[in-house]
């Protein structure tokens, strides 16, 4: 399963970045596609479309990552920091191949496909939100892929 490519289709098909992020991993949340797109339903475009907070396939990736390494029970401090830490390790990753995470910053900024983002080269992305998505859904597949775990 190329979970890249379905996160693209996803874009074509009018959801938003966030959306196609999460979509991508509808198989592994144990949520429906009708859920995942309802609880990421507000976060694109920067959060309700105005291109000043997180980068919607940022928060996607966030989104996926709380599913997989969740935390539930309000004194579980290990399971809350799991999760911080999951959150950070992938922000820093996005940072590494694009320097921003706020979207109204990336859209200025317009950071192209690079040797930093193979599946974005790979799927012949050109457009600037196809390139975020992909490469989001690119970095949360190697984070799952180290984890023994998940594997």
């Amino acid at each position: 399963m190329d979970r890249c490519a379905i996160a693209y289709e996803y874009h074509k098909a009018g959801y938003n970045c966030a959306q196609s992020v999460a979509g991508a991993f509808e198989d592994l949340t144990g949520l429906t596609k009708e859920q995942l797109m309802a609880l990421a339903g507000g976060f694109g475009g920067g959060v309700g479309g105005s291109h000043e907070e997180l980068c919607g396939a940022v928060s996607g990736a966030v989104l996926v990552l709380s599913l997989l390494y969740p935390h539930t029970e309000g004194g579980d401090k290990a399971g809350k920091m799991q999760a911080y830490a999951k959150a950070k390790e992938f922000r820093r990753r996005f940072q590494e191949v694009f320097a921003l995470t706020r979207c109204g910053e990336l859209l200025r900024a317009r950071p192209g496909v690079t040797e930093k983002n193979p599946a974005a080269q790979r799927l012949g992305v050109t457009a600037h939100c196809d390139n975020m998505i992909v490469t989001a859904v690119e970095i949360v597949e190697q984070m799952l892929a180290e984890d023994p775990a998940k594997v």
